[in-house]
């Protein structure tokens, strides 16, 4: 004969079950309408867009009133890889030189500025951010001419004036933005003078957060700073560089102001670059299905190369 015995809770049990659900449930009341605003928002302004950009590149869209808007299939797609101007080719390969040049100096030069201000013996740190996260918040306009002005043509422009008039260092004046090598160089330069505050603050906010004890005991190995720089600071900032890399590549193919505000493309649309291309497209020469295919091609791009970079990251285990 068995005796089953059922354990009934007890009745505060059950009383403070309830009272931490109806908390709970407070909760989420409390911060469902900030929900419901970020969902509409990014349906409104992000999903949407995005759905509608990838329904025009299939058509031969028109902003005119009544308008058709025919669907062509792939054929936005295929004109913009038969451009006997090869715009759209010169445009990827200056969006991934871009790439390819700015985020490793960017990088670079942004954990080397932040590890110098970190020093201990370095003092008004806060100063120091300030002064690298100014241009951040300068106007990319008033940056471009500042750029315009210091690599003008002619005998007065700031460098041409330096290096020909004073100095004596070149036999001409060079027009910098006439050519396309030196016209990109330029870009370069105003981009990375532009961003690399950025990551300077991000890579000092998580200096921090490393203990003196690594750099302590390397000290009594007999590591220098450059080997501990490179064996103890880059690993343990390796989280932060995943998140570091992936904005400076996002960053890196988003150039449109650079490009419009300094050469406007040129010399000839070689210094165009995927977002500046679209905007002329769609804007100046209002084709509209011509620049949905280049600007879901980019996109796509992007979201390759960043889940990549994610997924790479992720994978990897940091000090």
């Amino acid at each position: 004969m068995s005796i089953q015995v059922t354990l009934q809770p007890e009745p505060g049990q059950k009383s403070r079950a309830g009272l931490k659900l109806k908390k709970g449930m407070q909760q989420w009341m409390k911060v469902m309408p900030y929900i419901f605003l970020g969902v509409v928002g990014t349906a409104v302004f992000v999903i949407y867009p995005m759905i509608r950009n990838i329904i025009i590149s299939f058509q031969e869209y028109s902003i005119m009133p009544n308008a058709e808007n025919p669907f062509v299939g792939f054929a936005n797609y295929v004109t913009a890889f038969t451009d006997p101007n090869n715009k759209v080719l010169m445009a990827i390969r200056n969006t991934f030189l871009n790439v390819a040049v700015t985020v490793p100096i960017n990088w670079f030069l942004a954990i080397v500025f932040a590890v110098l201000i970190n020093l201990h013996f370095v003092k008004h740190k806060m100063v120091f951010r300030t002064v690298y996260y100014l241009p951040i918040i300068t106007s990319w306009i008033v940056v471009a001419f500042l750029f315009r002005f210091l690599f003008a043509g002619g005998e007065y422009g700031l460098i041409n004036f330096i290096f020909y008039k004073q100095l004596g260092i070149f036999n001409e004046p060079v027009n910098f933005l006439s050519n396309y090598w030196s016209a990109m160089i330029v870009i370069w330069l105003f981009h990375i003078w532009k961003t690399v505050g950025w990551g300077v603050v991000i890579y000092l906010a998580a200096l921090q957060g490393i203990s003196r004890e690594y750099y302590e005991a390397a000290q009594i190995d007999g590591a220098n700073g450059t080997k501990q720089f490179w064996s103890i600071t880059v690993p343990m900032l390796g989280p932060v560089t995943a998140f570091v890399l992936i904005n400076l590549v996002n960053g890196a193919f988003n150039f449109f102001p650079q490009v419009y505000f300094i050469t406007k493309g040129g010399p000839m649309d070689q210094t165009q670059t995927l977002p500046s291309l679209m905007y002329l497209q769609a804007f100046k020469n209002f084709n509209f299905g011509y620049a949905s295919a280049v600007a879901v091609m980019m996109g796509i791009a992007v979201f390759l190369l960043t889940y990549s970079q994610m997924k790479k990251f992720g994978n990897q285990r940091f000090l």
